[in-house]
């Protein structure tokens, strides 16, 4: 039988392809299960550094977002974004602002593990922490501030956060409470809706996923950058759907009006925000739609 030039060609190619088909797949995989931990940004005469301290899958989303929606609208938004329905990735990201005189941390993963690795990958000691700000209580943000032994993670840092989130979580007989902030309560100092942490660093009530839930206004050299923290938990399923219900949400309809009216100033002033759980990095842009929903745009090379 006589083999054209042209077949002779593609069996040869496919060769080489077969045979390294099964170190390719092992390659992909290993690559799958190696996320970054940190990300630099510039804003102004500061530098953002967002933190990986974890990452998991998550099965039966629904059972988290879109509580109020029907499943086949579930099903149809995740088409259109290309979302499976079966899981979900959740991204774990404190975000460390270095002012040049201050390493100011917001919020510490969920165990000192975590934080601690991805700040040594981004440059960083927990010594060097100077202040530590706990946005909420939720354990996904206090897990970092002590490790297994109980023994505090940043020896060197004071400690801030709301004073009506603390108050709220101090008469809850809250475990991860307990154990993780009480013994450090006396190191705490309080603010509230408009107080600075510091110079062009401005706290923001952002109150309905827990009764005190703050976001900052970060401001330097005419640039400003929102951490939005869990005003939304998801880019399609809360973020771009605000009055999709979200379990963690502790009063829902008060967590759906401040998504709107947090996003919609994003949005209306051009406003940069990070998410805790947004995709790693989770920085990006928020964009309004017609049909009054908004939709996440991943930074790229804005604020390098």
């Amino acid at each position: 039988m006589l083999i054209s030039r042209r077949q002779a060609l593609l069996s040869g190619a496919a060769l080489p392809l077969a045979a390294a088909a099964p170190s390719l797949v092992q390659a992909q995989a290993a690559a799958a299960s190696t996320l970054p931990t940190h990300r630099h940004f510039t804003l102004g005469d500061f530098q953002v550094t967002t933190l990986l301290s974890g990452s998991r899958r998550v099965e039966n989303p629904q059972e988290i977002f879109g509580m109020n929606v029907d499943e086949d609208t579930f099903a149809e938004v995740s088409a259109e974004n290309f979302l499976p329905t079966d899981a979900a990735q959740f991204f774990f990201t404190p975000t460390l602002l270095n002012t040049g005189s201050e390493l100011i941390l917001f919020d510490t993963g969920n165990d000192a593990v975590g934080i601690t690795s991805s700040l040594a990958a981004a440059g960083y000691t927990p010594d060097q922490i100077t202040h530590v700000v706990i946005t909420h209580m939720h354990g996904d943000h206090i897990g970092g501030l002590t490790d297994e032994s109980g023994a505090e993670t940043f020896t060197n840092a004071a400690y801030v956060t709301g004073q009506a989130e603390f108050d709220h979580w101090a008469g809850a007989e809250n475990e991860g409470f307990e154990a993780k902030v009480r013994p450090i309560a006396d190191k705490f100092t309080f603010l509230g809706d408009g107080d600075a942490v510091r110079g062009g660093v401005t706290a923001m009530a952002a109150f309905g996923h827990t009764p005190g839930h703050m976001g900052y206004m970060l401001d330097s050299g005419s640039r400003q950058l929102l951490l939005m923290v869990d005003t939304a938990n998801h880019y399609v399923w809360s973020l771009a759907y605000p009055d999709w219900e979200v379990r963690f949400d502790m009063d829902k309809e008060a967590a759906a009006a401040t998504r709107r009216s947090v996003l919609g100033m994003a949005a209306a002033d051009r406003i940069p925000l990070i998410g805790y759980h947004m995709p790693f990095p989770g920085l990006g842009f928020i964009d309004t739609r017609a049909d009054d929903t908004f939709h996440f745009v991943p930074h790229s090379y804005q604020l390098i």
